[in-house]
């Protein structure tokens, strides 16, 4: 099985840009514990806990269109159902899928035990 880092997507509306062209392709790579991290010192961040996500979007979203970079500006002025379908992508690529068998002590039955995202 090939481990895959960047996914495509397709935004449902489009990040309109000055001249008005739509761009609605683009490219998002798996987070790294920096992209996680680095966001949290962030003063816009600090100030406004909902800023994550425009920063973190902003770090992983590898290609939008034609644009020469996505930077905070860009994902601060997507339609928001984007920044949702975004953030929900995001969310979906970057779970946690660990999980271990382990066998009841009392009864003696096997199961698999799926652990959570880090802090929940």
């Amino acid at each position: 099985m090939d481990f895959k880092t960047e996914y495509e997507f397709v935004l449902p509306r489009g990040y309109v840009d000055a001249d008005g062209t739509v761009h609605r392709e683009g490219v998002m790579r798996l987070a790294n514990a920096k992209d996680e991290i680095v966001p949290l010192n962030d003063l816009r961040v600090q100030r406004n806990r909902a800023y994550l996500i425009i920063v973190l979007l902003s770090r992983v979203v590898t290609r939008l269109g034609t644009l020469s970079e996505v930077n905070t500006g860009i994902v601060e002025n997507l339609f928001a159902g984007d920044l949702r379908f975004l953030e929900e992508m995001y969310n979906r690529i970057n779970e946690d899928e660990a999980s271990v068998k382990v066998t009841c002590p009392e009864c003696g039955h096997r199961f698999e035990k799926e652990f959570g995202r880090l802090g929940e």
